[in-house]
Formats: structure tokens, sequence, C-alpha cells
């Protein structure tokens, strides 16, 4: 089976800071209010399935079969834990009858800018899906030992079942640094649906877990992306998984490097972005 899942990170009103991580890099990634609303706004007008949650196949790691006459399976992801998916992006979704995954570096919790205890239980309770992000969210994941992942992974995960009262299985990688080894920890630590930054359809059963990979959106891109993504407009997905493809063999190349270049490269259309 083939779906459509989508990244989100933070949104914010005048300032990135507003939530989440406090950084150049962590920038690259939000969205303004209205930048927001016009994906929203063009994803609602595709004829997209009720985005799902992972919760219907978090219990196997066997894809779900859709009935085939179903409408393009969809499913609506934010990293980070960031305070703007309470205070901005859950009442957006809910309001067009949706709910997404919320997915949470737990050390951060309840830090300026990041979701509250108080904010986690209401979200959960309102039906939006709380996982994992890790604990630290560390700036190289794959390159921790065995040893340090499966920490990251169950301390996270021991954390958010204990403020929720329930079982946590679903989980996201930070930084979008997988490896087998990322996967076979998460495994390890009992999450049952990993999603990793890879822009494709397709998921995967791997290391006792389901993979799913996700299409990133992103400062700077059109309006309509997540519409384009979901619609599989002519290019749209083939552009995204080749310029990941180039970040994954350039990233080992340039190491703690990239962050910086990339920063560099993009600041331009930063200030066309914000000006």
């Amino acid at each position: 089976m083939r779906l459509v899942s989508l990244l989100f990170h933070d949104v914010y009103a005048s300032d990135p800071h507003e939530s989440g991580f406090r950084s150049p890099a962590a920038d690259r990634y939000k969205l303004t209010v209205p930048n927001f609303e016009a994906q929203l706004d063009g994803l609602a007008a595709v004829d997209v399935d009720t985005p799902w949650l992972a919760t219907e196949f978090a219990r196997t790691t066997e894809p779900p079969i859709p009935d085939p006459g179903s409408r393009i399976p969809a499913v609506i992801t934010f990293d980070d834990g960031g305070e703007s998916y309470y205070t901005v992006a859950a009442p957006r979704l809910e309001a067009l009858g949706w709910r997404g995954h919320c997915f949470v570096s737990t050390n951060f919790i309840g830090h300026r800018g990041f979701l509250t205890t108080s904010q986690l239980r209401e979200l959960d309770a309102r039906g939006h899906l709380i996982g994992s992000h890790s604990a630290s969210h560390p700036a190289r994941f794959n390159s921790l030992t065995l040893a340090g992942m499966r920490a990251e992974w169950s301390d996270s995960r021991q954390k958010l079942e204990d403020l929720l009262g329930h079982a946590v299985t679903v989980g996201s990688v930070p930084g979008g640094y997988f490896s087998a080894d990322v996967a076979q920890t998460a495994a390890d630590a009992g999450l049952h649906v990993l999603f990793t930054s890879e822009p494709t359809t397709r998921m995967a059963p791997a290391h006792d877990l389901l993979l799913i990979g996700r299409f990133t959106i992103r400062r700077g891109h059109p309006p309509d992306a997540a519409q384009r993504f979901v619609a599989g407009a002519p290019w749209a997905r083939c552009g995204a998984w080749i310029g990941w493809n180039t970040k994954a063999l350039v990233k080992p190349v340039l190491g703690a490097s990239y962050a910086r270049i990339a920063d560099w490269l993009l600041a331009p259309r930063s200030a066309e972005h914000h000006g």
C-alpha cells in the first residue's frame, strides 16, 4: 500500500522563535500562519481521504489494504513538540475534521516555546496522536551508540506513557538521520511505527516495525506544495526524492558544516520570505 505522509514543524505569527527550537537550522522548517493555512486549504481542495492516524496500523508490521474505491490516503505529522501545534495547528486541523500526529522531544516538554504536560494531555484527549521524537533530539541521531539510541527512544516513550496514561507505540526520527540501527533500536524500545524523512509513498516492514516516509513542507515552498504532493503533481514527489537523496550523499561529507552551509545558501530566500 502507498500513502502520502506530510511533515510539518512549527508555525508562527511574527517570529520563528515563538515555537520550537530556536536556531537558523530549525527556522528553515517553520511556516508563517498564512503559509500554513494555505497548505491546509490546498490539501482540503484535493479529493483526499480524511487524514489517517498511525494507530490504525500501529499493531502490525503489515501495511493495511485500503478499499480499492477509497480516496487518497494521507497522513499529517509535526515534529519537535513546539507549542504552535496546540495554539495554531490543532485548531485548524480540527476545523477541517482532521487530526494529526505530534511527535515530541520529551526533554523539552514545558520549556519556552514547547508543549506543556497539560497541553499534551488535552491534545491526546482531543484525538491527536502523541508520539516520540526521541528524548533530547540529538544533532545526528544515527551517530549515537546502540545503547544511546535505545535510551533516547525508551526514555521518551516512558515519559509520554506516564504523562498520557496509555501505550505510545509511534515515533519519528529526529533530523532525518535514519539507519537500520535507528529502526532496530526503536523496535527494541517498543515502537511499532516509525516515520522517517525520506520522501516516499511506500510503507515497508523492517525490524519488527512499520517504516513510513514523509514529504517535508518547509519555508520557501509554494503554497500548494502539500496539495501537489498528495495529488501526485508531475515531478513534485520525484523532485522531493531527488533533493532528499542528494542531501543524504552530501551530509556525511560535510559533517557538522552541513547546517552552516545550508543556512548560508538559504539566506537570500529567508530575506525575501520575511521581507
